[in-house]
Protein backbone atom coordinates (compact mmCIF):
# COMPACT_ATOMS: atom_id res chain seq x y z
CA UNK A 1 0.00 0.00 0.00
CA UNK A 2 1.19 3.48 -0.79
CA UNK A 3 1.44 5.94 2.05
CA UNK A 4 -0.17 9.32 1.49
CA UNK A 5 2.40 11.09 3.64
CA UNK A 6 5.28 10.67 1.17
CA UNK A 7 5.71 14.44 0.95
CA UNK A 8 5.72 16.17 4.36
CA UNK A 9 2.93 18.70 4.71
CA UNK A 10 0.78 17.24 1.93
CA UNK A 11 -1.11 14.40 3.58
CA UNK A 12 -4.58 14.22 5.04
CA UNK A 13 -2.86 13.65 8.38
CA UNK A 14 -1.14 17.03 8.05
CA UNK A 15 -4.51 18.59 7.24
CA UNK A 16 -6.11 16.88 10.24
CA UNK A 17 -3.30 18.07 12.47
CA UNK A 18 -3.60 21.66 11.29
CA UNK A 19 -7.37 21.38 11.70
CA UNK A 20 -7.00 20.18 15.31
CA UNK A 21 -4.55 22.98 16.05
CA UNK A 22 -6.93 25.61 14.65
CA UNK A 23 -9.79 24.19 16.70
CA UNK A 24 -7.58 24.23 19.79
CA UNK A 25 -6.67 27.89 19.30
CA UNK A 26 -10.22 28.96 18.55
CA UNK A 27 -11.76 27.08 21.46
CA UNK A 28 -9.12 28.31 23.92
CA UNK A 29 -10.13 31.85 22.98
CA UNK A 30 -13.85 31.10 23.16
CA UNK A 31 -13.49 29.52 26.59
CA UNK A 32 -12.46 32.96 27.90
CA UNK A 33 -15.87 34.38 26.98
CA UNK A 34 -18.78 34.56 29.36
CA UNK A 35 -22.07 32.80 28.63
CA UNK A 36 -23.70 36.05 27.46
CA UNK A 37 -21.05 36.63 24.80
CA UNK A 38 -21.09 32.99 23.68
CA UNK A 39 -24.84 33.03 23.14
CA UNK A 40 -25.35 36.64 22.03
CA UNK A 41 -27.13 37.00 18.69
CA UNK A 42 -24.62 37.84 15.99
CA UNK A 43 -24.54 38.14 12.23
CA UNK A 44 -23.48 34.83 10.70
CA UNK A 45 -24.94 31.65 9.24
CA UNK A 46 -25.70 30.48 12.79
CA UNK A 47 -26.72 33.38 15.01
CA UNK A 48 -24.14 32.86 17.75
CA UNK A 49 -20.68 31.62 18.62
CA UNK A 50 -21.81 28.63 20.68
CA UNK A 51 -24.30 27.53 18.02
CA UNK A 52 -21.62 27.67 15.34
CA UNK A 53 -19.15 25.71 17.45
CA UNK A 54 -21.85 23.09 18.12
CA UNK A 55 -22.45 22.84 14.37
CA UNK A 56 -18.75 22.26 13.72
CA UNK A 57 -18.51 19.34 16.13
CA UNK A 58 -21.81 17.79 14.99
CA UNK A 59 -20.72 17.83 11.35
CA UNK A 60 -17.39 16.31 12.40
CA UNK A 61 -19.31 13.50 14.10
CA UNK A 62 -21.35 12.90 10.95
CA UNK A 63 -18.43 12.67 8.52
CA UNK A 64 -16.10 10.80 10.86
CA UNK A 65 -18.94 8.35 11.54
CA UNK A 66 -19.28 7.77 7.80
CA UNK A 67 -15.52 7.42 7.30
CA UNK A 68 -15.31 4.84 10.08
CA UNK A 69 -18.61 3.18 9.11
CA UNK A 70 -19.87 3.46 12.68
CA UNK A 71 -23.55 3.55 11.75
CA UNK A 72 -24.88 6.68 13.47
CA UNK A 73 -25.54 8.51 10.20
CA UNK A 74 -28.14 11.28 10.47
CA UNK A 75 -28.58 10.57 14.19
CA UNK A 76 -25.52 12.77 14.66
CA UNK A 77 -27.84 15.72 13.93
CA UNK A 78 -30.53 14.73 16.48
CA UNK A 79 -29.61 17.65 18.75
CA UNK A 80 -28.58 20.85 16.98
CA UNK A 81 -26.94 22.22 20.15
CA UNK A 82 -25.72 19.33 22.29
CA UNK A 83 -23.39 21.54 24.32
CA UNK A 84 -24.46 24.54 26.36
CA UNK A 85 -21.14 24.52 28.19
CA UNK A 86 -18.07 25.66 26.23
CA UNK A 87 -15.65 23.46 28.21
CA UNK A 88 -17.70 20.36 27.43
CA UNK A 89 -17.88 21.39 23.78
CA UNK A 90 -14.09 21.91 23.68
CA UNK A 91 -13.56 18.42 25.14
CA UNK A 92 -15.92 16.89 22.56
CA UNK A 93 -14.13 18.73 19.73
CA UNK A 94 -10.75 17.55 21.02
CA UNK A 95 -11.98 13.93 21.05
CA UNK A 96 -13.38 14.33 17.54
CA UNK A 97 -10.13 15.88 16.32
CA UNK A 98 -8.14 13.00 17.82
CA UNK A 99 -10.38 10.44 16.15
CA UNK A 100 -9.81 12.20 12.82
CA UNK A 101 -6.04 12.33 13.43
CA UNK A 102 -5.99 8.61 14.22
CA UNK A 103 -7.94 7.84 11.04
CA UNK A 104 -5.70 10.00 8.84
CA UNK A 105 -2.41 8.88 10.37
CA UNK A 106 -2.38 5.53 8.59
CA UNK A 107 -4.49 6.45 5.58
CA UNK A 108 -3.19 4.97 2.34
CA UNK A 109 -3.92 5.94 -1.25
CA UNK A 110 -6.10 2.87 -1.55
CA UNK A 111 -8.05 3.76 1.60
CA UNK A 112 -8.45 7.38 0.47
CA UNK A 113 -10.05 6.08 -2.72
CA UNK A 114 -12.42 3.78 -0.81
CA UNK A 115 -16.11 4.57 -1.29
CA UNK A 116 -17.91 6.09 1.69
CA UNK A 117 -21.69 6.16 1.92
CA UNK A 118 -23.25 9.33 3.29
CA UNK A 119 -26.83 9.43 4.56
CA UNK A 120 -28.24 12.60 3.00
CA UNK A 121 -31.67 12.49 4.65
CA UNK A 122 -35.11 11.46 3.45
CA UNK A 123 -33.75 7.99 2.69
CA UNK A 124 -31.22 9.30 0.18
CA UNK A 125 -27.55 8.38 0.18
CA UNK A 126 -24.49 9.54 -1.69
CA UNK A 127 -21.24 7.73 -2.31
CA UNK A 128 -17.98 9.66 -2.27
CA UNK A 129 -14.36 8.67 -1.82
CA UNK A 130 -12.87 8.93 1.66
CA UNK A 131 -10.45 11.53 0.28
CA UNK A 132 -13.29 13.67 -1.01
CA UNK A 133 -15.11 13.41 2.32
CA UNK A 134 -11.95 14.45 4.18
CA UNK A 135 -11.36 17.40 1.85
CA UNK A 136 -14.97 18.49 2.30
CA UNK A 137 -14.71 18.18 6.08
CA UNK A 138 -11.58 20.35 6.25
CA UNK A 139 -13.17 23.04 4.07
CA UNK A 140 -16.33 22.92 6.19
CA UNK A 141 -14.34 23.38 9.38
CA UNK A 142 -12.33 26.26 7.91
CA UNK A 143 -15.50 27.98 6.71
CA UNK A 144 -17.27 27.90 10.07
CA UNK A 145 -14.15 28.64 12.12
CA UNK A 146 -13.86 31.78 9.98
CA UNK A 147 -17.39 32.74 10.97
CA UNK A 148 -16.57 32.28 14.67
CA UNK A 149 -13.39 34.26 14.15
CA UNK A 150 -15.39 37.15 12.70
CA UNK A 151 -17.95 36.95 15.51
CA UNK A 152 -15.14 37.08 18.08
CA UNK A 153 -14.23 40.50 16.72
CA UNK A 154 -17.40 41.77 18.41
CA UNK A 155 -16.38 40.43 21.83
CA UNK A 156 -13.81 41.34 24.47
CA UNK A 157 -11.47 38.62 23.13
CA UNK A 158 -9.05 39.16 20.28
CA UNK A 159 -9.60 36.44 17.68
CA UNK A 160 -6.67 34.01 17.51
CA UNK A 161 -4.41 33.62 14.50
CA UNK A 162 -5.95 30.83 12.39
CA UNK A 163 -4.77 31.56 8.86
CA UNK A 164 -1.44 29.81 9.04
CA UNK A 165 -0.12 26.32 8.57
CA UNK A 166 2.42 24.96 10.98
CA UNK A 167 5.51 26.01 9.07
CA UNK A 168 8.89 25.47 10.73
CA UNK A 169 9.75 29.13 10.24
CA UNK A 170 6.72 30.15 12.31
CA UNK A 171 7.42 27.84 15.26
CA UNK A 172 8.18 30.78 17.57
CA UNK A 173 4.62 32.12 17.07
CA UNK A 174 2.95 28.87 18.18
CA UNK A 175 3.93 29.42 21.78
CA UNK A 176 3.12 26.31 23.78
CA UNK A 177 0.21 25.20 21.57
CA UNK A 178 1.82 21.96 20.38
CA UNK A 179 3.09 21.14 23.85
CA UNK A 180 -0.40 21.80 25.25
CA UNK A 181 -1.81 19.45 22.61
CA UNK A 182 0.74 16.77 23.59
CA UNK A 183 2.53 16.94 20.22
CA UNK A 184 6.22 17.17 19.40
CA UNK A 185 7.57 20.51 18.18
CA UNK A 186 6.76 19.89 14.51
Amino acid sequence: MSELSALPGTSFYDQARNNAWSNFRLLNCCQKLGAAELTAKRTSFFPGILQTLNHIVIVDWFYIDALLDEGRGRDCFANANPFGDIAELADAQKRSDQKLLDFCKTLTIEAANRPVTLARGQGKTATETAGAVLSHLFVHQTHHRGQVHAMLSGTVQTPPQLDEYYLDCDAEFRGTDFQDLGWDGK
